[in-house]
């Protein structure tokens, strides 16, 4: 073997174990994603059940807990109040007053969108059973909602959330 054909073969060796680093590595990340399929994709169920999640959270009449749920940057635009959201203070803010009224949520339209492993959005129509904190008289109100989650640091946070009464006939 010539001094030359040594160093090409060293080359290809080289570069044959990269290449195979590389796809055992993209393997590896992404049968430890999270999902039973190895994909590393939530499935439309999970994203579903992220405003299952939210709503037993509204059951704890905490509004912290409520806004530990949305991103630190996430925009709120509530269902029961014209004040656009955009920080922490504020979400809070706004379920202290929303949790007086003990809501309760419930879907009657979802269409969930998965749009890669780190995002998704569910958009719908849901409504709230509220009970009045001083005679106790129940109402509903029926809205239409958007939900845009992204993943960060392992976690499903809430980054948009629009939410808007239906409009009259």
């Amino acid at each position: 073997m010539t001094r030359r054909s040594t160093s090409i073969s060293k080359r290809a060796a080289v570069v044959t174990a990269t290449a195979a680093l590389a796809l055992g590595t993209v393997g590896t990340v992404a049968a430890t994603a999270g999902t039973k399929d190895g994909s590393g994709m939530p499935s439309k169920a999970q994203i579903a059940g992220l405003f299952d999640q939210w709503n037993r959270t509204l059951q704890t009449g905490d509004p912290e807990k409520v806004a530990d749920l949305y991103a630190k940057d996430a925009v709120l635009l509530p269902t029961v109040s014209n004040k656009v959201r955009t920080d922490h203070a504020g979400i809070v803010d706004y379920f202290e007053h929303f949790l007086q009224n003990k809501p309760v949520g419930k879907k009657i339209q979802t269409i969930v969108n998965v749009l890669d492993r780190n995002s998704a959005i569910d958009t719908g129509v849901y409504e709230f059973t509220l009970t009045d904190p001083d005679t106790g008289a129940k109402s509903t109100v029926e809205a239409r909602y958007t939900y845009e989650y992204e993943k960060r640091g392992g976690k499903w946070l809430i980054v948009n959330h629009h939410s808007s009464k239906m409009p009259e006939g």
